[in-house]
Protein backbone atom coordinates (compact mmCIF):
# COMPACT_ATOMS: atom_id res chain seq x y z
CA UNK A 1 0.00 0.00 0.00
CA UNK A 2 1.35 3.36 -0.90
CA UNK A 3 0.23 6.57 0.56
CA UNK A 4 -0.71 9.34 -2.94
CA UNK A 5 0.69 12.79 -1.82
CA UNK A 6 -1.14 15.39 -3.47
CA UNK A 7 0.71 17.79 -5.32
CA UNK A 8 -0.08 21.11 -2.55
CA UNK A 9 0.01 19.21 0.88
CA UNK A 10 3.00 19.60 3.18
CA UNK A 11 3.45 17.94 5.89
CA UNK A 12 3.54 19.89 9.28
CA UNK A 13 6.19 19.77 11.42
CA UNK A 14 6.78 21.30 15.09
CA UNK A 15 3.23 23.54 15.11
CA UNK A 16 1.81 21.25 18.00
CA UNK A 17 4.85 22.17 19.88
CA UNK A 18 4.92 25.76 19.28
CA UNK A 19 1.35 25.86 20.00
CA UNK A 20 2.11 23.91 23.44
CA UNK A 21 4.44 26.70 24.51
CA UNK A 22 1.85 29.42 23.64
CA UNK A 23 -0.38 27.67 25.82
CA UNK A 24 2.18 27.30 28.80
CA UNK A 25 3.03 31.01 28.20
CA UNK A 26 -0.26 32.50 28.38
CA UNK A 27 -0.79 30.22 31.44
CA UNK A 28 1.99 31.32 33.29
CA UNK A 29 1.05 35.00 32.89
CA UNK A 30 -2.38 33.57 34.12
CA UNK A 31 -0.95 32.71 37.34
CA UNK A 32 1.30 35.56 37.97
CA UNK A 33 -1.57 38.07 37.26
CA UNK A 34 -3.12 36.16 40.16
CA UNK A 35 -0.62 35.44 42.16
CA UNK A 36 0.17 39.52 42.15
CA UNK A 37 -3.88 40.12 42.92
CA UNK A 38 -3.50 38.05 45.79
CA UNK A 39 -0.82 39.60 47.36
CA UNK A 40 -2.65 43.08 46.94
CA UNK A 41 -5.29 41.70 48.50
CA UNK A 42 -3.18 40.86 51.71
CA UNK A 43 -1.04 44.09 51.77
CA UNK A 44 -5.10 46.27 51.14
CA UNK A 45 -6.36 44.06 53.66
CA UNK A 46 -3.60 44.56 56.70
CA UNK A 47 -4.34 48.16 55.58
CA UNK A 48 -8.08 48.54 56.49
CA UNK A 49 -7.61 46.35 59.62
CA UNK A 50 -4.85 49.03 60.67
CA UNK A 51 -7.96 51.80 59.54
CA UNK A 52 -10.31 50.29 61.76
CA UNK A 53 -8.01 50.03 65.01
CA UNK A 54 -7.48 53.68 64.33
CA UNK A 55 -10.86 54.43 64.43
CA UNK A 56 -11.55 52.23 67.25
CA UNK A 57 -8.43 53.70 68.86
CA UNK A 58 -9.90 57.39 68.68
CA UNK A 59 -12.89 56.33 70.11
CA UNK A 60 -11.57 54.39 73.19
CA UNK A 61 -9.93 57.38 74.33
CA UNK A 62 -13.27 59.76 73.51
CA UNK A 63 -15.29 57.37 75.86
CA UNK A 64 -12.50 57.33 78.72
CA UNK A 65 -12.68 61.34 78.25
CA UNK A 66 -16.19 61.42 78.41
CA UNK A 67 -16.70 58.96 81.68
CA UNK A 68 -14.40 61.84 83.02
CA UNK A 69 -15.37 65.31 81.87
CA UNK A 70 -14.77 67.42 84.17
CA UNK A 71 -10.69 66.41 84.11
CA UNK A 72 -10.73 66.57 80.34
CA UNK A 73 -12.38 70.15 80.22
CA UNK A 74 -9.54 71.46 82.66
CA UNK A 75 -6.85 69.86 80.28
CA UNK A 76 -5.76 66.59 82.59
CA UNK A 77 -5.86 64.45 79.01
CA UNK A 78 -4.10 66.53 76.57
CA UNK A 79 -1.23 65.04 75.51
CA UNK A 80 1.38 65.57 72.32
CA UNK A 81 2.49 63.78 69.59
CA UNK A 82 5.45 62.01 70.37
CA UNK A 83 5.01 62.85 74.32
CA UNK A 84 5.42 60.35 76.41
CA UNK A 85 2.35 58.43 78.89
CA UNK A 86 1.89 60.25 81.61
CA UNK A 87 3.26 58.36 85.40
CA UNK A 88 1.26 58.27 87.61
CA UNK A 89 -2.35 56.49 89.00
CA UNK A 90 -5.16 59.32 88.62
CA UNK A 91 -7.37 57.65 86.50
CA UNK A 92 -6.96 60.20 83.57
CA UNK A 93 -3.06 59.17 83.87
CA UNK A 94 -4.00 55.58 83.29
CA UNK A 95 -6.70 56.18 80.66
CA UNK A 96 -3.87 57.85 78.74
CA UNK A 97 -1.41 54.94 79.54
CA UNK A 98 -3.49 51.81 78.73
CA UNK A 99 -4.69 54.12 75.48
CA UNK A 100 -0.75 54.89 74.40
CA UNK A 101 -0.34 50.98 75.34
CA UNK A 102 -2.56 49.44 73.01
CA UNK A 103 -1.35 52.14 69.89
CA UNK A 104 2.01 51.15 70.40
CA UNK A 105 0.62 47.10 70.77
CA UNK A 106 -1.42 47.64 67.66
CA UNK A 107 -0.29 49.64 65.14
CA UNK A 108 3.39 49.53 63.53
CA UNK A 109 5.29 52.93 65.00
CA UNK A 110 1.93 53.99 66.62
CA UNK A 111 1.23 56.92 68.54
CA UNK A 112 -1.41 59.52 69.49
CA UNK A 113 -2.27 62.92 70.12
CA UNK A 114 -5.46 64.78 72.31
CA UNK A 115 -5.43 68.38 71.51
CA UNK A 116 -8.62 70.33 73.86
CA UNK A 117 -9.89 73.97 72.06
CA UNK A 118 -12.48 74.54 74.32
CA UNK A 119 -14.70 72.12 74.77
CA UNK A 120 -13.75 70.64 71.23
CA UNK A 121 -11.03 67.87 71.39
CA UNK A 122 -9.15 66.80 68.05
CA UNK A 123 -7.84 63.07 68.51
CA UNK A 124 -5.02 62.06 65.84
CA UNK A 125 -4.05 58.22 66.02
CA UNK A 126 -0.64 57.86 63.86
CA UNK A 127 1.17 54.68 62.37
CA UNK A 128 3.47 53.66 59.59
CA UNK A 129 2.56 51.79 56.63
CA UNK A 130 6.25 52.26 54.95
CA UNK A 131 6.27 48.13 54.86
CA UNK A 132 3.56 47.51 53.50
CA UNK A 133 4.54 49.65 50.59
CA UNK A 134 7.16 48.59 47.82
CA UNK A 135 8.03 51.63 46.22
CA UNK A 136 9.25 53.43 49.57
CA UNK A 137 12.30 51.93 51.37
CA UNK A 138 12.09 50.82 54.56
CA UNK A 139 11.63 52.78 57.05
CA UNK A 140 11.58 55.81 55.51
CA UNK A 141 8.06 56.48 56.40
CA UNK A 142 4.65 56.46 54.78
CA UNK A 143 2.94 58.10 58.17
CA UNK A 144 -0.48 57.69 57.94
CA UNK A 145 -3.17 59.58 60.55
CA UNK A 146 -6.64 58.80 61.73
CA UNK A 147 -7.85 62.66 63.18
CA UNK A 148 -11.16 62.19 64.85
CA UNK A 149 -13.20 65.69 66.10
CA UNK A 150 -15.66 65.72 68.40
CA UNK A 151 -17.35 67.94 71.40
CA UNK A 152 -17.65 67.33 74.81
Amino acid sequence: MSLVRSPGVRRQRGVTLIEVLIAVLITATGVLGAAALQLNSVKFNQVANFRSTAVFLANDITDRMRANRALALTGQYDLAMDADAPTGSAIQQIDLQEWLAEIIQRLPAGDGAVVRNGTTFTVTVAWDEGRLSQTREAGGGDTQQFVFTTEL
